[in-house]
């Protein structure tokens, strides 16, 4: 949500973001300087977090005492995440913070607190003003309070409202299964023939925002000037990330309550960004962030989400007899089966393969899934009328 502090309250804010940032640049170049020299390894949990306390009492590093104690501790916290996931592979090395990105602080229960009207945390004086859409209900457990590159400040509530996430069901109706083709082209199109545009936010932004770019990169370094016109393409940016994510939520949102079960492709995006052709349509699109979305509003709605392997050839095996074309080019959107002559629209054919993948995914599992959604592998079209031009279904958005 969206807060509003005041003047004084945005120089502590100002003071405790330079402090979280001091202790996770610190603790990194500490801990890398030790493994370079050393060759030996810290942790920022156990090894770093001791040191804390060393660092507040002396005289260097005193002015540590205004921050939050509890956001620094979270900083160190953080980073040893951070190196976990590194570690682990799933990240690159840690980086250090800079005062021109967005800046966050952390603050754990205690007391912080929502109150009417705002919310208050220790030390800064007073109750930050805050513009609340909707109750909080149960026990706030943390408030994350961060600034945004255009200086908007905004607050993340953690609250445990004690209520336990819905059981999935055990018995799914077939109907309710869907598969989900992610493209280019159309954005998403489902198993049920409904697809959804490709609204290509960044796309209609470009000219606006290489205007501004020109601009900032004929400004002076360090001058008001340049920092005016950083603001004016961080604004624009701003805007571009705002409706994307808009969209995403909405869609994703859509696809969780109309669905019992949900069939995702696991995409390789990170390959995938490698052709420089399609690189930066598909950087825009959001794939990963939609599937993010998915899972975690399904887990919530107890609705079951199965990701289908990367390398099933949905888009060229026929739903209706199984043949698999391997002469399908990317460019080829309506093909016809070679075997059973039935001509498809590819993407809605990836869904609907998706679908079976899916179905037979959740009966491995042990869940009864019921025969109205169709059979494994059907010896007709399954239903559906044959994929030609003229009865695909038209766009819609979700």
């Amino acid at each position: 949500m969206r807060i509003y502090p005041t003047r004084e309250q945005e120089a502590f804010l100002t003071r405790q973001f330079g402090a979280v940032r001091f202790v996770w640049n610190k603790a990194l170049a500490v801990m890398g300087h030790r493994y370079r020299v050393h060759g030996e390894s810290l942790s920022a949990k156990h090894d770093m977090k001791p040191l804390l306390a060393v660092a507040k009492r002396s005289r260097r590093y005193g002015w540590l005492k205004e921050a939050d104690s509890m956001a620094l501790q979270q900083a160190l916290l953080n980073l040893d995440a951070a190196f976990q996931g590194f570690f682990e592979g799933k990240a690159g090395y840690p980086r250090f913070k800079t005062r021109h990105g967005r800046q966050s602080s952390y603050h754990c229960t205690g007391k912080t607190r929502v109150v009417e009207g705002g919310i208050e945390v220790p030390k800064i004086g007073g109750v930050i003003r805050a513009k609340l859409h909707r109750a909080v209900e149960g026990e706030v457990r943390s408030i994350t309070l961060s600034r945004s590159v255009m200086g908007k400040y905004y607050a993340s509530i953690l609250v445990d409202d004690g209520r336990r996430a819905p059981r999935k069901p055990t018995v799914v109706d077939g109907d309710a299964v869907v598969g989900v083709d992610l493209g280019l082209t159309a954005f998403a199109v489902d198993s049920r023939g409904r697809k959804v545009p490709n609204p290509r936010h960044l796309e209609r932004a470009l000219t606006n925002l290489r205007r501004k770019q020109r601009k900032l990169s004929r400004t002076r370094r360090g001058s008001s000037r340049r920092a005016k016109a950083r603001r004016k393409v961080a604004g624009a940016h701003e805007r571009v990330r705002n409706a994307r994510a808009d969209f995403l939520h909405q869609l994703s949102h859509g696809m969780v309550d109309e669905s019992q079960a949900i069939v995702l492709e696991d995409l390789g995006v990170r390959g995938m960004m490698k052709c420089r052709s399609l690189s930066r349509a598909i950087g825009q699109a959001g794939w990963h962030e939609l599937r993010r979305m998915i899972t975690y509003k399904a887990e919530a709605a107890g609705v079951h989400l199965v990701i289908a392997d990367r390398f099933e050839p949905s888009s060229k095996t026929c739903h209706a007899c199984g043949q698999v074309n391997g002469d399908l080019a990317l460019d080829d959107r309506i093909w016809q089966c070679p075997n059973c002559r039935i001509e498809h629209d590819r993407d809605l054919n990836a869904a609907l393969n998706l679908k079976r993948i899916g179905i037979l995914e959740l009966k491995a599992s042990g869940l009864c899934v019921s025969a109205r959604g169709g059979t494994v592998r059907p010896s007709s079209p399954g239903g559906h009328e044959p994929m030609n031009r003229e009865n695909l279904v038209p766009h819609q958005a979700a």
